[in-house]
């Protein structure tokens, strides 16, 4: 742990260098991703609900995706850019270090500027709830507290995941970003409106809807979604993290270096 956080304070100090283009970039991605949430008010503005999930209800959705994926890509950053390591001959160096690789990579890039995105989120989430007047009790506050921390940890198993595939392939694959940012824009709404294929596979393989749709609809006391179980639904995301790591092993064992 304090060599974990060594990288961190490094990886603040490299960043804050130049503070106008860390600050400008922070802008960046508070305002980007808001023309996305534009886009879903003028959406429910024409329709005014999706499948019996108001605006508000889904902002909800919306800004505990991207709290997660922006935390998510804020400290496992060195995982999504890991395809470069493998190119460059670096991650031999890696392997020379008593350290556990996967802290190395850890380490080796954060993307703090993500703080933007992640304001954006917690600004859009806290305005949902005071909107929606929820009645708090402590299992409902368990339950938003699963929803960001299992969210986190799948996101950060996918990144996982696909940089464990550069041992084979070397360069990174976009494919990789369907999972990524795409499993970001998919659990933004209530996976009912998609496909039962989509529904099956973003709930059992990639299971964004045990962290997302089902507490969320818990916390609402939708019909059907009254047991108190739901409130720890969550939290079962956290496992996502064990068969990535399992693969993260098995693709180590399998590297050759690129003689770069």
């Amino acid at each position: 742990m304090r060599l974990y956080l060594h990288y961190v304070k490094m990886g603040i100090k490299s960043q804050m260098v130049y503070k106008l283009s860390f600050f400008l970039l922070c802008i960046g991605q508070f305002f980007v991703p808001f023309f996305v949430f534009i886009g879903m008010y003028l959406l429910f503005d024409r329709f005014e609900n999706l499948q019996g999930w108001s605006f508000t209800e889904v902002a909800l959705l919306y800004g505990i995706t991207h709290m997660a994926f922006a935390l998510a890509e804020a400290f496992v950053r060195g995982f999504d850019s890991f395809p470069n390591l493998v190119k460059s001959g670096d991650f031999d160096r890696l392997l020379l270090r008593p350290v556990s690789t996967p802290l190395q990579v850890l380490g080796w890039k954060f993307e703090f500027t993500r703080i933007g995105r992640l304001l954006q989120g917690v600004l859009i989430f806290t305005w949902a709830l005071s909107k929606i007047g929820l009645h708090w009790t402590l299992l409902k506050v368990i339950c938003i507290s699963g929803m960001l921390i299992g969210g986190i940890f799948i996101f950060s198993g996918l990144f996982i995941i696909f940089a464990t595939v550069a041992f084979w392939t070397i360069e990174g694959l976009e494919i990789a970003n369907i999972f990524t940012d795409g499993g970001r824009e998919l659990s933004q709404y209530p996976l009912s409106i998609y496909a039962k294929s989509v529904r099956r596979f973003f709930t059992f393989v990639v299971p964004f809807a045990v962290v997302n749709v089902v507490p969320l609809s818990y916390l609402l006391e939708k019909p059907g979604y009254q047991s108190d179980l739901y409130a720890f639904m969550p939290y079962i995301g956290v496992f996502f993290i064990v068969p990535a790591l399992f693969f993260w092993q098995f693709g180590v064992k399998h590297y050759k270096s690129t003689g770069s």
